[in-house]
């Protein structure tokens, strides 16, 4: 039986997490299904320091310059093969402001070189970052990011640590409330909190043909360095 990429990373602790978080990392290509989740972000927060950087993000699907509270929220989790053969799961996230969707998109693939997941971020997978990710002791999964890479033809260079946003990734499912809770947190060495989210969301999942994928799912480029 093929596990998911999340599964090979975590091993035995994959055991460790909450029967519903176990679902929705724990699907494969070969199970031709995908996880559709609508929440709410009680609150989206980004800091006025790196507006500008935030705002060249928006063209490739990285991150926003924008901030607010209630806002409607998706993410979209497909798992397919890339065409380098790789064992894939998209996550499209999608914020709707009053006057605008906001896009964060992003790429997981497992490198079975390195054991490891690494997360191409935006919709050209020019940033690569290698993943943490472990279990939490309330039952969610917990995913952090490390060494990030920058990669555009034959440019490709590492970030200095004081250059980059170490992000943190939290999402449990709440018993109580019956529903997925979610909690993202970037910070950069030198400034501080640079962005962040928090927010709650329900998810069901849909029959998918990796072959059938909707438009807009893929990446519009898919980087070969790892």
């Amino acid at each position: 039986m093929m596990r998911s990429i999340y599964e090979k990373v975590l091993g035995d602790d994959f055991q460790k997490l909450h029967p519903r978080i176990q679902q929705r990392f724990g699907f494969c290509s070969h199970d031709k299904a995908a996880s559709i989740g609508h929440g709410v972000m009680q609150r989206i927060w980004y800091n006025k320091l790196v507006a500008f950087p935030l705002f060249i993000g928006t063209f490739r699907h990285i991150m926003f310059p924008q901030g607010g509270r209630n806002i409607p929220f998706s993410i979209e989790n497909f798992a397919y093969v890339d065409r380098f053969g790789r064992e894939t799961v998209t996550w499209i996230r999608k914020f709707k402001f009053p006057r605008m969707v906001r896009h964060f998109d992003a790429t997981m693939v497992y490198s079975s070189e390195r054991e490891i997941i690494v997360d191409y971020l935006g919709n050209k997978q020019h940033l690569a970052v290698d993943l943490d990710i472990s279990a939490a002791a309330n039952g969610g999964i917990r995913i952090r990011s490390g060494e990030q890479r920058f990669y555009e033809g034959r440019l490709n260079f590492r970030f200095p640590n004081r250059f980059t946003g170490c992000a943190e990734v939290n999402e449990w499912y709440d018993d109580d409330e019956g529903c997925f809770k979610i909690t993202v947190d970037v910070r950069n060495p030198m400034i501080g909190q640079i962005f962040s989210y928090e927010g709650t969301f329900q998810a069901a999942f849909i029959a998918s043909e990796p072959e059938a994928i909707p438009v807009g799912i893929q990446p519009l480029r898919e980087e070969s360095r790892e």
